[in-house]
């Protein structure tokens, strides 16, 4: 590229350079491997609670959302319409049409209450749960907290050909000739809005997803975040498998973790007595670390000296060159000079350099003991990092052993280090997902939910330590998100936070029958049968409360229990071969716990929290702007200002001069002449961390919020319009 830069830099051109340069950044951007779709997709949604409006896009609610069309005027019940596309005006009921908003066009959403359950009235923690296409709700979770959230968890639609997702309100299936481009279109727009949530100094995207998409998923995942750190990690949910005619049963899934800024696997942890911490082999066992290669280059071979007596190594030899043999090492008298050469006579590198070597040997943690006649003493050592953990807790001293090196345990017992193929039996999304979902709300309503414990596995080693983390989901699905971030809560005493967004779509199935039974969406018929209002809010408040659907308390405990073999007897009989005795253990199949912390978190017990849950809904830009829509952006001026304590209300009619409210943390000036008594209150009260002033204009808004001590302040309604306004997903 750079010679063709130079070339055209040669051009006298101007107008003919300016075209070529253009053409030629066209032609860089073309890819050969990797992600080929069609980036720009219309995408269309339809906003059932916005009224019908000459000027406005309408789409026919039985038909296709993304055949639009113009209203011109409306005549009583009869709208006259203009198609956006080739057609003639037609005359349409407006019973029969819903407003849609099409990519790119700016909205202005709010937050309507739907209801609230409330399980800790002394707590101010606040869940939320948002029904609303994840699209123009991400739009305002970026308004909320752009750059704020610690973990985002989604479980998107795996395009598996069977219909499971919509693209512009109509299902995707194997037929669509195009349906992996509609899946990327989707997921593009949606994880670039996801990406300016993540806090970019430490957070973590996890995404699940099978073999449909995990490609081309990857590639996207690259695309969107080439600065992160991703791994992507297999997890069994079938232990049995998923049959597929002709090929192998499916038993895993996968999940995409990529790591922004700092963000790192904090692994749990041990369970158990205090062990032993593993002490590392000095000499390096991989061939391709042998003497005389890159890895270790020279400085890593050299004579360590052991006296024969005590047993301790007494110096550290210069490294030789690779023109030296071992025979050219200096003696020590009474010790024995030790190389890194393995029983097979290939002589290696040691794992350190003398210099680190001697470093922990007056730490206390290098250990010597008798080898074999190549390598006559064998050396293990713990990696410079052992400070770091005795200092976090996790090791500690214990005394020291005769030969004076240290005893080091690890405190809670062994550290179990995950890899990146996850097979635990709590992961079953069979017994652990179906199931447990079915003893809450019932069976049916829902295919194939998460393993609780899953994803709450996977979320425990990114939140382990943020208590107070702010965690997003915009695929919710059926909750799963929401009950493991409160059952880890209640496992670690946490405070965090989760924000669920989900879409209220009915299955294919339910939409054929209601609409056979003369029902359209958006009717409250179609509303009560969707994903939000009959799976997923019956899960939170169920699981929240610690009843099923009926009201019945809720058996049993977290602490799952699964089967596996365990010692029954132990029996002495004598060898055949040998004529000693042995003991012989005798195993039986039978249930057991295997989570002790969890089995205390009785489930009819519930959760000490509570949750909101919302639809969105769209405002109109000059009501905002004039004020008149104050008690409906009052949720959403809660939710920006860390929804703590009850979501509060306000008067259908009446907008107060100020609302000074402690208990939720914030406050709000409407009238600018009430300042005075406004920053008294506001500044008297320690509580207060977010501010909204009211006020068109810029100068007297810095100096209001010069004056009080709020941590964070913002001017309303400006602040909210310029947003949404700006932000309207096309770049």
């Amino acid at each position: 590229m750079a010679a063709i830069n130079d070339l055209i830099m040669q051009i006298q051109d101007s107008a003919l350079r300016a075209k070529i340069e253009q053409e030629v950044e066209k032609l860089s951007k073309q890819k050969k491997f990797g992600l080929v779709f069609e980036e720009h997709l219309p995408e269309c949604t339809p906003l059932y609670d916005v009224p019908v409006r000459k000027g406005g896009t309408v789409a026919i609610k039985t038909g296709k959302v993304s055949e639009t069309y113009v209203v011109l005027k409306i005549n009583g019940e009869t709208a006259t319409c203009f198609p956006k596309g080739d057609g003639d005006v037609v005359e349409l009921p407006v019973a029969e049409l819903v407003t849609v908003a099409e990519f790119g066009e700016p909205v202005y959403p709010y937050l309507k209450p739907l209801d609230t359950v409330c399980n800790a009235p002394d707590s101010d923690l606040w869940h939320t749960l948002i029904e609303a296409d994840n699209y123009h709700a991400l739009q305002l979770l970026e308004y909320l907290y752009a750059g704020k959230v610690d973990c985002i968890y989604i479980d998107p639609p795996y395009n598996t050909g069977a219909k499971d997702w919509k693209y512009n309100n109509d299902y995707v299936d194997s037929t669509d000739a195009y349906r992996h481009s509609k899946w990327l279109s989707m997921m593009q727009k949606r994880l670039k809005m996801a990406k300016k949530l993540l806090n970019p100094k430490e957070s973590v995207l996890i995404v699940t997803i099978d073999e449909k998409e995990y490609l081309h998923l990857g590639c996207l995942l690259e695309e969107l975040f080439p600065h992160a750190k991703m791994q992507m990690v297999s997890i069994t949910i079938n232990p049995s498998g998923a049959k597929r005619d002709n090929l192998f049963s499916r038993a895993d899934e996968y999940a995409y973790i990529v790591l922004i800024g700092d963000a790192h696997v904090i692994h749990p942890k041990g369970v158990g007595d205090e062990q032993e911490v593993r002490w590392w082999y000095l000499r390096r066992t991989d061939f391709s670390s042998r003497r005389g290669t890159v890895k270790g280059g020279t400085a890593q071979f050299y004579p360590i000296y052991v006296d024969d007596t005590t047993k301790k190594i007494i110096k550290i030899g210069l490294p030789l060159t690779p023109e030296q043999s071992i025979k050219s090492a200096p003696s020590i008298e009474g010790a024995t000079a030790v190389f890194p050469i393995r029983e097979d006579g290939v002589e290696m590198n040691w794992g350190l350099t003398g210099d680190s070597l001697k470093t922990l040997i007056d730490d206390g943690v290098v250990r010597v003991t008798e080898g074999s006649e190549n390598q006559p003493y064998v050396f293990r050592y713990l990696s410079a990092n052992y400070k770091d953990k005795i200092h976090e807790g996790r090791w500690a001293v214990r005394g020291l052993r005769p030969d004076g090196t240290k005893i080091v345990v690890e405190v809670d017992g062994k550290v179990t280090r995950a890899t990146t193929v996850w097979q635990n039996k709590l992961h079953d999304a069979g017994q652990y997902g179906t199931s447990l979902l079915g003893s809450f709300i019932g069976t049916g309503k829902f295919s194939f939910p998460k393993s609780l414990y899953a994803v709450q596995d996977t979320l425990r080693y990114f939140v382990a330590s943020k208590k107070e983390a702010l965690i997003v989901d915009f695929f919710a699905g059926s909750g799963t998100t929401l009950h493991a971030v409160n059952l880890l809560n209640a496992e670690d005493g946490g405070r965090r936070r989760c924000v669920l967004v989900t879409n209220n779509e009915v299955s294919a199935d339910e939409a054929t029958a209601l609409s056979e039974q003369g029902f359209k969406p958006g009717d409250p018929e179609w509303d009560n049968l969707g994903i939000a209002r009959n799976v997923t809010w019956p899960r939170t408040v169920c699981s929240i409360k610690g009843r099923d659907i009926s009201g019945a308390p809720l058996e049993g405990d977290y602490g799952a229990l699964i089967e596996d073999f365990v010692l029954n007897e132990e029996d002495t009989v004598v060898s055949k071969s040998t004529g000693k005795p042995i003991s012989k253990k005798i195993y039986i199949k039978k249930k057991v716990q295997k989570l002790p912390k969890l089995a205390e978190i009785q489930r009819a017990s519930g959760f000490e929290t509570n949750a909101a849950f919302f639809k969105l809904g769209f405002l109109d830009r000059t009501s905002v702007a004039l004020g008149r829509q104050f008690k409906e952006m009052l949720p959403t001026l809660w939710m920006k200002a860390g929804a703590h304590g009850p979501c509060p209300s306000a008067d259908d009619e009446a907008v107060p001069i100020m609302l000074v409210l402690p208990e939720n943390k914030f406050a709000i000036l409407t009238e600018e002449a009430a300042f005075p008594e406004f920053e008294a209150a506001v500044n008297s009260l320690t509580q207060i961390e977010t501010v909204y002033i009211v006020t068109d204009y810029e100068t007297g808004y810095c100096a209001m919020a010069k004056n009080l001590r709020a941590s964070n302040t913002y001017q309303l309604y400006r602040d909210y319009l310029d947003n949404f306004r700006i932000n309207t997903g096309r770049n």
